[in-house]
């Protein structure tokens, strides 16, 4: 994993890419609250009618949903951070288990390109030497651009050294 650049060195960008989740904490409250209390009321009306069986598939559902927002908070936790200097540019990947990865590059050589498979779905590649890493595959592709153009710009600054 690369060390982060020299702090006597100023810095051209210092970002975080985070995965965006639209429903808080207290909104999974509400909502499995909300799942919870529908399941048991019918669960109820199919026990009270003798098929009592169905209550326990009631409660599975829930807990299914419950896994499945609990993998999906797990699985924002991803970030990536860009940092550049005028002598690098890292790239570190931290995993939601904590395991971080690390690439580094040289400012000069690095290209910034904008990769996409027709699905809306695609990620920024950086590549350097024979080397590429993707970053942002989590980002919508209007932030994908914006993040692309920023970091051309930033790695422009970076070789002109004029620090912001």
């Amino acid at each position: 994993m690369p060390a982060g650049p020299d702090e006597t060195q100023p810095l051209y960008l210092d970002a975080r890419l985070i995965p965006h989740r639209s429903l808080g904490p207290g909104g999974f409250l509400l909502l499995m609250l909300f799942f919870s209390g529908v399941s048991f009321a019918c669960g109820i009306g199919f026990a009270l009618t003798g098929a009592w069986p169905i209550l326990g598939f009631y409660g599975l559902d829930v807990l299914a949903i419950y896994v499945g927002f609990r993998l999906n908070y797990r699985a924002g936790r991803l970030r990536e951070e860009v940092r550049l200097s005028a002598e690098r540019l890292d790239v570190v990947r931290v995993f939601p288990s904590g395991r971080r990865v690390g690439w580094s590059f040289q400012p000069y050589w690095v290209r910034v390109e904008l990769r996409a498979n027709g699905l809306g779905q695609g990620h920024i590649a950086l590549a350097s030497h024979g080397r590429e890493v993707a970053i942002g595959s989590f980002l919508t592709e209007d932030e994908r651009q914006d993040f692309a153009a920023g970091l051309r710009q930033a790695l422009a600054r970076a070789l002109s050294d004029q620090p912001v």
